[in-house]
């Protein structure tokens, strides 16, 4: 018996588990990267970062629910690859001026690894017909994108001066 060739279908729900199980690790990551932060205002930022992901967890669940399938995660080795190197930052920078620079650093290759998989699963929502899961997905992606914004804006202020 042959197997059936994937699909756009197939790819969609691969990528959703794949943001799915990244939106969880980074609900675990984001207090961790709040305490070692030294300016309140990227504590802050990552504080509400975290209170947005569990958002945007339970917005994943809706989209697995629209295409009729359980929330399930499916290990994405890039996200814990991007984690990975911010846990490096905080190791080896810890106690410098230049740790919130590496911090915003860190959050912002996250945001864009986001930012790529939502952009994608609505263009790919969009394609199959899943008009409720664009919403969702664009929601979430506004998000992000605001999120990277103010990323931008603390680094380019507060941090980096003080890194210099």
């Amino acid at each position: 018996m042959a197997t059936q060739p994937k699909t756009l279908d197939d790819l969609f729900l691969d990528t959703l588990k794949d943001i799915y199980y990244a939106e969880k690790q980074i609900l675990k990551t984001l207090p961790k990267m709040a305490k070692a932060a030294s300016s309140p205002e990227l504590k802050k930022a990552f504080e509400t970062h975290r209170d947005e992901t569990e958002t945007h967890v339970e917005r994943l669940s809706e989209v697995f629910d629209v295409i009729g399938k359980a929330p399930r995660g499916k290990t994405c080795d890039a996200i814990l690859g991007i984690i990975e190197e911010g846990k490096s930052i905080m190791e080896e920078f810890e106690g410098s001026p230049a740790l919130d620079a590496g911090l915003v650093a860190a959050a912002q290759a996250v945001e864009h690894y986001e930012m790529a998989r939502y952009g994608t699963l609505k263009a790919w929502a969009q394609q199959l017909g899943h008009k409720d899961a664009v919403k969702l997905l664009d929601q979430t992606l506004s998000e992000e994108k605001k999120t990277d914004q103010l990323l931008s804006q603390l680094g380019t202020g507060e941090a980096n001066k003080q890194a210099a």
